[in-house]
Parts: C-alpha cells; sequence; structure tokens
C-alpha cells in the first residue's frame, strides 16, 4: 500500500507521516512545494518518498499522481490560517479550493482509484447558535471566514465528486487541534512560545500578547486527530460521507483558559495584555462538536489529555529556542 500526503512538510501531514511509519508497513509520499521548510520532517526524511508539487497547478498535480499511483491520498496541503485567509481571501479559495479541485480531477484523468480523505474544518459552521451545541454534521454551514468558505467548497466538492463519479470520497471536518510542532501563529503555540521566550529572557515580569479570550474551542491532539485520518479511510462505512473529528464537550476551553493553563506551566512571572491587531473581523464564539458518527462508525475516541498537549507543546518550544539560544551564544 502506498500512501501519499499533501502538504506532508506542515504541522498535521509529518504527525500524519509519523503514524504511518510507525504504525504499518505503507510505503509513505508526499508532495511539497519548493519553497516548503523541512523542520517538520528533518528526523524522517530516510523514510519517506518526496514529490515537488504545486496543488494549484493542475498539470503539476497529475504529474506527481501519475508518478505515485497512491492506493490513499490524505490531501491536507491548504492554506489553514484563519486570520490570513482575510489577509489574502484569493489565495486562500485558490490553494484550498482549486487544489483540491486538481487532486479529484487529476485521479481521474490519471485513471487511479485512491480512497482519498479531504480535510475539511469545524469553521465551515461559522456562525453557530449556542442551543446548537454540540455540533453535528447536519447542522446548517455559516463560515464567517474566507477560510471557513473554501473549506465548504473542498467539502462539497469531494461530496459532489463521490455522486458523480463513485470516487471513494471520505470527508473531515476537523475541530480544533493542536501539539507540538504547531505553527507559532497558532493560539496554543502562541502563547507556548512567548511563555518560553519569557523564561530564557529572564526578565522581572514578561507581557504576553493576546486578542480575544473569549472565543471557546475543542481542542483534540494531533496525534489523536491522525489516527482518526487514518482509520477513516480504511472503512467503506466512511465514504462519501462529512464527518465531524473532535474530543467532545470534556476538551472544550475559552482561550483564557487556554492561556491560564499554560502560565501555571511556568515560573516565569507573567502579565497579559491584550493586542486588538490579534483579533479577527469576526470570530467564531463557539465551536463544540459532536462526532458521534465518526466514533460509531470507526471506534476512535482521543486518547491524550489536553494538559499533557499544552505540555508537549510547552517543552517543545523550550528544546526549540533553548537551542538556538545556545547556539546563538545567548
Amino acid at each position: 500500500m502506498l500512501v501519499l500526503i499533501t502538504g506532508i512538510t506542515g504541522f498535521v501531514g509529518s504527525h500524519l507521516a509519523e503514524y504511518y511509519l510507525n504504525n504499518t508497513d505503507y510505503t509513505v509520499c508526499g508532495t511539497r512545494r519548493i519553497r516548503s521548510r523541512m523542520d517538520n520532517i528533518e528526523h524522517i526524511l530516510d523514510k519517506i518518498t518526496l514529490i515537488e508539487c504545486d496543488i494549484t497547478d493542475q498539470a503539476s498535480v497529475q504529474q506527481a499522481l501519475g508518478s505515485a499511483e497512491p492506493d490513499i491520498i490524505h490531501h491536507l496541503a491548504a492554506q489553514s490560517f484563519v486570520p490570513t485567509s482575510f489577509n489574502c481571501p484569493t489565495a486562500t479559495i485558490e490553494t484550498n479550493v482549486i487544489g483540491t479541485l486538481n487532486i479529484l480531477e487529476g485521479s481521474l484523468r490519471v485513471e487511479i482509484d485512491p480512497v482519498i480523505q479531504i480535510a475539511g474544518s469545524s469553521e465551515e459552521y461559522g456562525a453557530v447558535k449556542v442551543e446548537e451545541t454540540p455540533i453535528t454534521e447536519n447542522n446548517p454551514l455559516r463560515p464567517l471566514s474566507p477560510y471557513g468558505v473554501s473549506k465548504v467548497a473542498c467539502d462539497l466538492l469531494g461530496i459532489q465528486y463521490f455522486h458523480s463519479y463513485g470516487m471513494p470520497i471520505v470527508v473531515t471536518r476537523a475541530f480544533n487541534h493542536t501539539g507540538p510542532r504547531r505553527g507559532e501563529v497558532f493560539v496554543c503555540s502562541d502563547f507556548a512560545k512567548q511563555i518560553v521566550q519569557a523564561e530564557l529572557s529572564q526578565n522581572i515580569k514578561s507581557v504576553i500578547k493576546h486578542g480575544n479570550l473569549d472565543a471557546i474551542r475543542d481542542f483534540t491532539d494531533v496525534r489523536d486527530m491522525v489516527r482518526a485520518y487514518a482509520l477513516s479511510v480504511t472503512k467503506p462505512n466512511c465514504i462519501g460521507k462529512s464527518m465531524n473529528i473532535c474530543s467532545g464537550e470534556s476538551n472544550s476551553y475559552s482561550m483564557k483558559d487556554v492561556l491560564h493553563y499554560l502560565t501555571n506551566m511556568t515560573t516565569a512571572s507573567i502579565v497579559t495584555e491584550l493586542d486588538e491587531t490579534r483579533n479577527r473581523p469576526s470570530d467564531v464564539p463557539v465551536l463544540i462538536g459532536d462526532c458521534s458518527r465518526f466514533k460509531q462508525r470507526t471506534g476512535w475516541k482521543p486518547k491524550i489529555k489536553f494538559a499533557r498537549t499544552l505540555l508537549d507543546i510547552m517543552n517543545y518550544w523550550r528544546n526549540r529556542l533553548e537551542s538556538s539560544w545556545v547556539s546563538n551564544g545567548v
């Protein structure tokens, strides 16, 4: 079996590659852009095959699919940072929607029949009413960002290609997931990095900047999330369905809670400060999911506690920043 992971150099892609290498005998390959950073996969470069590919270029995608002939495709490559989608809506739509269309069309044109996972997002639900939580797959889609809109389009394209061409498509709507190697622009990683910088600076007091702390999110560890992704493509009863993947109400926290947990993991003296530039033009107040459908069809459930996830993020930044300070002679 050969697994192709688009966006393998990214946060989730690198963890998914690790999962397959550690738990299966599958051959793992992945697409990368020429400018992609390799930090996340340096430790597994000798165990995977990389294919240079721009997912917005149809010919490039078709060539990659034809050369790899994968049995499974996990389509993770995307512009995934919600605030960036407000500043670069065209690039977000092009990368996410056209990229997904190229994967689907490319599979048809090179006449391969892989199981394809389309990685959607809880941001598709958008303006959720309090009485609608926990959110099921039947909830209306009311996206509040260009990113959310792009993921709705990808979701619908996947289901449409399943119905139109009989392609084995699995659509997952992942709620917030985090863990070590998460990009520093994402909230848990952003807070952790600032706190570790405070530890290293040894200032009397360090300021941690934040945006809206009232938003409530359902968090899953990325290592549980990629286990769910790998499981989703092995279950015939997942084909042609859109399914939430999340931890549920037990792992739902406000951003204020997240900041509190992280500051309690350090002895550094911390003060917090609102930075208005970190607020979004429109924000989703509550995203708490119900993934009963996915659990019933696969038997999956999360294993890693949120406290462990946050500690692992803190230690990731401690190792990374301490090494940087030592190498720079600080």
